[in-house]
């Protein structure tokens, strides 16, 4: 790293503290060629999750779509918007512990019905008739046999 005053490339750490909540990192340094001192962050590089849509297009993980999306389903139900955000919460971290650059639509959408499922049954019915594209009733009374089973 250069001295940001005589652009040596030498330098020692005279301290080091996390900042930040531990996303962080503060680091004073000290020049050898100047003794000047200066201050440095480093950070996590984030990696930007991409989506992988059923039509092939890929786009930027959005957790305003995942949130609205569960809003949708538990409209007029007894969730409230802080489990909403909550759920939000968990789907997005599940999907950063994947360690991947990628992810299909379809596994965000399998993710979105689990956590539906175990907070409120007639949510996750809402969710999965819109997103499994149900063709007719007779797929609708599948699914919610199976949900009383």
């Amino acid at each position: 790293m250069k001295c940001p005053f005589c652009g040596h490339e030498e330098n020692k750490v005279v301290d080091s503290r996390p900042v930040q909540e531990g996303r962080a990192v503060r680091r004073r340094r000290e020049c050898l060629g100047c003794s000047e001192r200066y201050t440095t962050y480093e950070y996590i590089e984030a990696v930007t999750l991409t989506v992988l849509k059923s039509d092939d297009r890929r786009e930027p993980f959005d957790r305003q779509k995942v949130t609205q999306g569960i809003r949708l389903a538990c409209n007029k139900r007894p969730v409230s918007p802080k489990k909403i955000e909550a759920m939000a919460s968990e789907i997005e971290a599940s999907l950063s512990e994947l360690s991947r650059n990628e992810v299909s639509s379809k596994y965000i959408g399998e993710l979105v019905m689990e956590k539906l499922k175990e907070v409120d049954e007639i949510s996750y019915v809402r969710f999965a008739s819109v997103y499994r594209k149900f063709a007719d009733t007779g797929e609708f009374l599948e699914e919610l046999t199976k949900l009383l089973k």
